[in-house]
């Protein structure tokens, strides 16, 4: 069970940096301030080290993560809850996918862990504390990445009116760069330590041990899933990065570096207070913040509803799976 749990958490930690990471290159792709494959690369790399120095520095999201569901005392049946969990994203993700729903790997953990520790416990196995911080997340998400970007995209226009805009262009290339590898380095700090979670859970359940209370997350652990999210990464995610950052706003440098540093700074703040969100929804959100600067017009407002299917289907949906999953493994296990 502990290797099953193993193997499916890396490999949902490959298709998160595989299709979430691009969305941090996809405005200084397509604004022409770097090339896509440099620009996977140099994306790679901050995931990683994201990843790492994050949850050294700051592992709010990851206690979160690993304190927001009570899979009881019989540590047997948590880990058997714990796989069915992560076999039901999978699933989850394959489905919605074939019908064209829109999903955020994000959420569907959550949703996972949720339904699996409902099917063991009830609705005690929820611990509302921690769970409220999701709630808080899928708010913020979008109402704080717009409130951010329209912000910060507002005083850059302020602060450089009067500059001559052949020679901002060239400033904004390189700040906008920046500015991307700020955002890649946040996505694998809030993204990563999501997973980490759920491995540092695996592990407990595997020693005997019900709770992860008072245990120190140990470094080799946070290399594996930053080895893993940065391979993923560099896989690329070229489609993602045309539909993000092409379809959605047409962005021009100063935007695209307003968007990304409005996204890293909205980021930190929820990883620092160990509030779970999509990285995905706090990028989207901010261009359109971003967008909006200049006119309402500008936004498809179609990734809205695109976000808001996600959470009308996702916390519903795999849940559901994963609690009849759990069920179903527990009572061959």
């Amino acid at each position: 069970m502990l290797a099953i749990t193993v193997a499916l958490t890396l490999g949902v930690i490959f298709v998160n940096g595989w299709t979430d990471a691009p969305n941090a290159i996809a405005t200084c792709v397509t604004t022409r301030c770097m090339r896509v494959r440099p620009a996977i690369i140099m994306s790679a790399v901050f995931n990683f080290f994201g990843v790492l120095i994050m949850t050294h520095i700051n592992a709010s999201v990851a206690s979160t993560i690993s304190n927001m569901v009570d899979f009881g005392a019989d540590t047997h049946m948590a880990l058997v809850a714990l796989c069915a969990a992560l076999f039901s994203i999978v699933v989850y993700s394959v489905t919605a996918a074939k019908f064209g729903i829109p999903t955020s790997e994000s959420h569907s953990l959550i949703a996972g862990l949720t339904g699996a520790a409902i099917a063991l416990g009830g609705a005690g196995g929820v611990n509302m504390d921690e769970w409220a911080k999701v709630l808080y997340g899928l708010v913020l998400s979008l109402v704080g990445g717009f409130i951010f970007g329209f912000v910060v995209c507002k005083a850059v226009t302020v602060l450089c009116a009067s500059l001559d805009r052949r020679r901002a262009n060239v400033f904004f290339k390189y700040a906008q760069i920046f500015g991307a590898a700020a955002m890649s380095f946040m996505h694998g700090a809030q993204d990563g330590q999501k997973f980490i979670g759920v491995l540092f859970l695996g592990m407990a359940f595997a020693n005997g041990q019900p709770s992860v209370e008072g245990v120190i997350i140990p470094v080799w652990l946070m290399l594996l899933c930053s080895t893993m999210m940065g391979v993923g990464t560099s896989v690329g995610g070229e489609g993602i990065i045309k539909s993000v950052g092409m379809d959605m706003v047409k962005l021009e440098k100063y935007q695209g570096f307003s968007a990304d540093l409005a996204s890293s700074l909205s980021l930190l703040a929820m990883t620092l207070t160990g509030i779970p969100v999509s990285t995905t929804h706090v990028k989207t959100s901010a261009i359109m913040g971003v967008g909006a600067v200049k006119r309402l017009s500008a936004i498809n407002f179609s990734v809205v509803k695109d976000m808001m299917l996600t959470w009308v289907f996702t916390f519903p949906g795999c849940g559901l799976i994963s609690f009849l999953m759990a069920r179903l493994f527990i009572l061959f296990f």
